[in-house]
């Protein structure tokens, strides 16, 4: 073997002894999660979740970083500017990874190019909610309202052309209704407005409203999946309430800025996997209505792919922008 031949296998035996050693040490410090979105939602519950599942399991540490801003997107974006060294990950989800690129003329990310799928942590339908003092009680009485009145009733979302919003404007197409959307900066405030009265009727992820249906804030009159919900089994399904085929749902998953190691990529794979089947975090999930996912990092990047396609033609049915 000439001699450059034998520096240049040597020096890539060392380069990969170094990476697979970096893997096997790893973490050696406190691991960031991005969250995108404020506290409280469905993102941030989720994310909190999962994290403390593998934190008590391991002796791992993470630190939860809420960055709203733009739908999503300052979260995104700042982690796929980070150092692709395993320690910083945004806990995504569908708005900003599958409609934003639709949504926005112009994304400071790609969202396929930019970013490595880790692991789907969770998926969850959406729901159609009143205030417990709205005069609604079905989503037939919500859908005559609205014919009675076209765009005099209105809806709130945590933003616009978020999966809420979108599934808002599906459903509005399905019922051949016109609702007024009400965008908001997050859920927070979404919430306080419907339970208030002030907004006629929300659409949200169901772990964003659980625990306010559970205590009588909310009435429920329709979960958006093609079945019924677990923690919801009083509430019918949009297709039950007479749209037969609707079926929309949300997802979360981890990511990491492209150029992660892979042998980094798969321990974290493997360890929220773990921490995925563990039966009381899967309980703790799913009583705030999200249902525990998992599966390989190949898995998630083809479901952001078919997102992008599938969510994309529906930001431009509606016609929602921005820029």
């Amino acid at each position: 073997m000439p001699l450059s031949t034998r520096r240049h296998f040597i020096a890539l035996s060392l380069l990969a002894a170094t990476a697979a050693a970096a893997a096997q040490s790893y973490p050696s410090k406190a691991i960031r999660v991005v969250v995108p979105f404020p506290p409280g939602g469905g993102t941030d519950i989720i994310a909190r979740e999962v994290s403390q599942k593998v934190a008590s399991t391991n002796g791992w540490t993470f630190v939860i970083d809420n960055k709203p801003g733009a739908g999503g997107n300052l979260g995104v974006d700042a982690v796929a500017k980070s150092p692709a060294d395993g320690y910083t990950l945004v806990l995504g989800q569908t708005s900003n990874l599958a409609i934003n690129p639709t949504l926005y003329s112009k994304l400071p990310y790609d969202p396929v190019k930019d970013l490595v799928p880790v692991t789907l942590a969770a998926t969850a339908p959406l729901v159609i909610v009143v205030a417990a003092t709205s005069p609604f009680k079905t989503l037939a009485e919500l859908v005559a309202a609205a014919k009675a009145k076209p765009g005099q009733v209105n809806f709130a979302s945590p933003g616009n052309g978020t999966v809420a919003h979108l599934t808002g404007e599906q459903f509005q197409k399905a019922a051949a209704v016109k609702f007024q959307h009400v965008p908001y900066k997050g859920a927070n405030q979404a919430l306080t407005d419907v339970i208030s009265g002030t907004v006629d009727l929300y659409v949200s992820s169901v772990p964003s409203v659980i625990q306010q249906i559970r205590t009588g804030k909310l009435r429920a009159l329709a979960v958006t999946s093609a079945k019924r919900v677990d923690d919801l089994p009083q509430t019918p399904t949009v297709g039950e309430s007479g749209y037969q085929g609707f079926d929309a749902t949300t997802w979360f998953g981890f990511l990491a800025p492209a150029g992660t190691p892979k042998d980094v990529v798969a321990r974290l794979n493997a360890e929220f996997n773990k921490a995925l089947q563990q039966p009381d975090l899967r309980k703790r999930l799913g009583d705030e209505g999200a249902d525990p996912a998992g599966g390989t990092p190949e898995q998630f990047a083809a479901l952001i792919r078919d997102d992008i396609v599938r969510w994309g033609k529906t930001v431009k049915e509606s016609g929602a922008k921005v820029d």
